[in-house]
């Protein structure tokens, strides 16, 4: 897709990489070529870190009305809204999700975007009642200042757009570092905020790998805040180096998302969301319902029909319209989705479908000349094995059983991440009761996955810090300043003046 390798953006102009680098992005569902695009190392994002940091500190940026930005944000969204098709065609090509994903995907960008230009065009500072007539003391907010953005390759613009709306809004400059695997809807929404009017310098991008590109986002003294949504792992990484600067951090690293199933629950639409909680992008969601939790009445039954309804889905491309869910990102992480699978058989797990690579053809895709794998029930688990505990981010879905409430509650928490979780009863006390014990950043109630750009997202736990979207995700780019003025200033007589 990409005519050069000028694709790293920074103070308003495309360049190519310092070293000359290069990286090939291929589509995992078919190993075709995508593009060509530098490979950014230190020096690059450096350069880009001192790009937003003149921005901000010497540009009317920061000081442009917050209506302005706003408007800004809007044109954003109008857009998206008419590129649409292109958008999602770079970003299908990227990851291999199907098309009507990525539609989806845009759609929701589109929306993200436009609620952050309201947001910002409405939000004001607050007086507070100091308590003395001759005093006015307000809370002023402002722009947190130069933020390190680092998304991931699983939503690479969603991801990206919750974070670049938001300090748009509040007035930040920013430095994004893409997954190097999935680089291209980053580059077009550079354009694109180049056309509704981003000053130079405001926005910069640099493609290319964690190590080299990124580290520099959350170590580097001029960047004021880092924002990383991944792996625990590297999320505990880019914690301990932005502790060196003591600069602000949002992480949101993953889970392992519990959907607790009553014996009352609507069975079909239980399970048919099941598979949506599970599969859904192959798995490859943070939010993910990696672990049913379902009641021992009905569990065997609903294993039952959750395995013949997985082994019936049918994978394939972006563009095959027979396919119901795509690939896994790459031949590596295939590896390690198959590696956990191995490794709960090898604790007595029983893997009831799936648990292969898939090869062959289906519909009009050839799998095996893409990273494709089963879906995979797994059942027979017991709390503390490795495929209950670990975050697999593949098509894998751990059956798990309860005998009462407290039951099913225990074991819903029962995890180091607070990411999401669902609960499905038609009792509705219930399931108020239900969602309000369990520690997760989300919690659905007979339903799964959807979220609201106006609603927080967020995790408890190893989950991460922070939240994004709703006026909690604004507040995260913006710092308050308390102004106190005294109108009628005078002598305090504190001290006694001895001079006469």
């Amino acid at each position: 897709m990409t005519a050069d390798t000028a694709t790293l953006y920074i103070d308003g102009r495309w360049e190519a990489a310092a070293s000359g680098k290069t990286r090939e992005i291929r589509c995992p569902a078919d190993g075709e070529l995508v593009g060509l695009v530098s490979e950014a190392g230190r020096e690059d994002t450096e350069r880009a870190i001192a790009a937003a940091r003149r921005a901000f500190d010497e540009g009317s940026w920061a000081a442009l009305p917050a209506g302005e930005r706003g408007g800004i944000l809007l044109k954003v969204a109008e857009g998206l809204r008419e590129k649409k098709a292109e958008f999602a065609k770079a970003e299908s090509l990227d990851t291999g999700k199907r098309i009507v994903e990525s539609e989806i995907d845009m759609d929701d960008i589109a929306n993200c975007f436009e609620y952050f230009g309201r947001l910002a065009a409405n939000e004001a500072g607050r007086l507070v009642d100091a308590g003395d007539p001759n005093v006015v003391s307000r809370i002023q907010y402002e722009p947190v200042g130069v933020v390190g953005m680092i998304s991931p390759w699983n939503y690479p613009l969603l991801q990206a757009a919750w974070k670049i709306a938001p300090a748009i809004a509040a007035g930040c400059t920013f430095v994004l570092k893409p997954a190097e695997l999935t680089p291209h809807t980053a580059m077009l929404t550079m354009s694109l905020l180049e056309e509704a009017g981003v000053p130079a310098g405001v926005a910069n991008l640099v493609t290319g790998d964690g190590p080299n590109a990124g580290a520099p986002l959350s170590e580097h003294e001029d960047v004021d805040m880092v924002s990383f949504t991944g792996g625990l792992v590297t999320g505990k990484k880019v914690a301990a180096a932005a502790a060196e600067t003591v600069k602000k951090v949002a992480l949101e690293l993953g889970g392992k998302n519990p959907n607790v199933i009553f014996a009352d629950a609507d069975f079909d639409a239980a399970v048919d969301n099941a598979l949506n909680g599970a599969f859904v992008h192959s798995g490859q969601v943070c939010s993910a319902g990696a672990r049913i939790v379902v009641e021992e009445s009905i569990a065997e039954r609903f294993t039952d029909e959750l395995v013949r309804r997985a082994k019936d889905i049918r994978l394939g491309g972006p563009f095959d319209d027979a396919a119901e869910s795509g690939p896994l990102i790459s031949k590596a992480h295939r590896e390690k989705v198959d590696a956990y699978v191995r490794a709960g058989e090898a604790e007595g797990a029983r893997v009831r479908c799936g648990g292969a690579f898939a090869t062959g053809t289906s519909g009009s895709s050839d799998l095996d000349k893409g990273f494709y794998y089963e879906p995979t029930v797994i059942d027979q688990v017991k709390q503390g094995m490795s495929v209950v505990v670990d975050e697999a981010f593949g098509p894998t879905v751990t059956i798990e059983t309860f005998t009462d409430e407290d039951d099913a509650v225990r074991i819903a928490n029962d995890t180091h991440y607070g990411l999401a979780g669902a609960v499905w009863t038609q009792d509705a006390s219930k399931a108020q009761r239900v969602a309000n014990r369990l520690r997760h950043g989300t919690v659905w109630i007979n339903d799964f996955h959807p979220y609201l750009p106006q609603a927080e997202w967020g995790g408890f736990k190893q989950s991460g810090s922070g939240r994004e979207l709703g006026p909690t995700g604004f507040e995260e780019y913006r710092e308050a300043k308390h102004v106190y003025q005294n109108i009628n200033p005078g002598v305090t007589g504190w001290f006694e003046d001895r001079s006469a």
